[in-house]
């Protein structure tokens, strides 16, 4: 079978090699489609701090189960699946009691270990959840992303009712804001700098979709939700600018979560924080629960996927993937790896 493979920042190279044998508890899965992430285009330039060449990529999957080990229970052949590519430890502080997400030794397949981009993977059944029959292979591939939005709406625990602004409307900003209508937020209002960002939000039924090129933060939360603003704000753009609004602007004693990723050490004005008694959440991945929640409003089509995806490759064109994201960043949501002809 052919797998992929990083072999330094900007070069990919396909090498064949036996498919995978697997243990018991093991399941042998025929990767179908794989969603291309920015923290892979970060390995793309060299510059994600935790991982090392050679690799093989892949972490947003889908795939269809072909062979089953012993002791494997709940799952079959020809099963639809997805793959939580999450490797813990199991026996940290946090694994312990139940947050696996947060282990001391965490490592994710495609970053630190192997990933999944190759014709067959070889995994541990309990990493594997089934997806409904009638979800594309694409839409399975992107349940990574969402159980990320999933578990990051969730930091605030019921959100029925709520007034929700999002900063940032990228694919994980995207999904949160459906993440968050779909889990019973009352409003919800997006912002970006980009009117193709803001154009897909509206598509995919977000609320507010407003620019802030072109409307002040404060003047659109108080258009959007009147002068109570909002009950919590969720930073998915990960930048001093954004985290600034955030703080600036945000009720007097409500939550702000960050959902990005700092690229480099912030500066904030955490003294209005502080004198606003503002409550700063973070969120690290996901869980288990975060999948199946993730499926569940797919299935209830209370989020949408496919308007999401922007193009579509096949897998011997990995590297045109990474290439084409890079020279259409500004209208680029989602890019799928087509590892099988469908």
């Amino acid at each position: 079978m052919l797998q992929q493979v990083m072999t330094e920042p900007g070069k990919i190279i396909f090498r064949e090699i036996p498919v995978p044998e697997i243990g018991d508890g093991q399941v042998l899965v025929k990767i179908m489609d794989i969603g291309v992430c920015g923290s892979d285009i970060h390995v793309y330039h060299g510059k994600h701090p935790f991982t090392k060449y050679p690799v093989t990529q892949g972490h947003e999957v889908s795939g269809e189960i072909v062979k089953c080990g012993a002791n494997v229970e709940g799952l079959t052949v020809g099963q639809k699946v997805t793959i939580e590519p999450q490797v813990y430890c199991g026996k940290c502080y946090p694994c312990r009691h139940g947050k696996y997400n947060l282990c001391e030794e965490l490592k994710v397949m495609g970053f630190q270990t192997t990933g999944t981009a190759s014709e067959f993977f070889a995994v541990d059944a309990k990493k594997v959840t089934p997806i409904p029959k009638s979800m594309s292979f694409e839409e399975g591939a992107m349940l990574e992303p969402l159980a990320v939005a999933v578990h990051a709406v969730r930091q605030m625990g019921d959100v029925t009712g709520m007034n929700i602004a999002v900063l940032g409307a990228g694919p994980i900003g995207n999904l949160v804001a459906q993440a968050a209508k779909g889990l019973g937020a009352a409003k919800v209002m997006i912002t970006d700098v980009s009117d193709y960002r803001l154009e897909k939000a509206k598509e995919c039924g977000v609320d507010v979709c407003v620019n802030t090129k072109e409307k002040n933060f404060g003047e659109a939360l108080v258009e959007a939700f009147g002068p109570d603003k909002a009950d919590v704000i969720y930073d998915c753009a990960g930048n001093n600018l954004t985290m600034g609004q955030a703080i600036q602007y945000a009720r007097k004693g409500s939550v702000i979560v960050l959902v990005a990723v700092f690229a480099d050490m912030a500066t904030v004005d955490l003294a209005v924080a502080n004198d606003h008694e503002l409550d700063i959440k973070s969120t690290m991945m996901y869980r288990h629960e975060d999948y199946v929640g993730a499926i569940e409003l797919v299935e209830a089509g209370k989020v949408q996927l496919k308007p999401l995806i922007s193009k579509i490759f096949p897998f011997a064109q990995y590297l045109d993937a990474y290439k084409y994201i890079d020279a259409n960043r500004e209208t680029t949501m989602k890019v799928i790896i087509a590892v099988q002809e469908k």
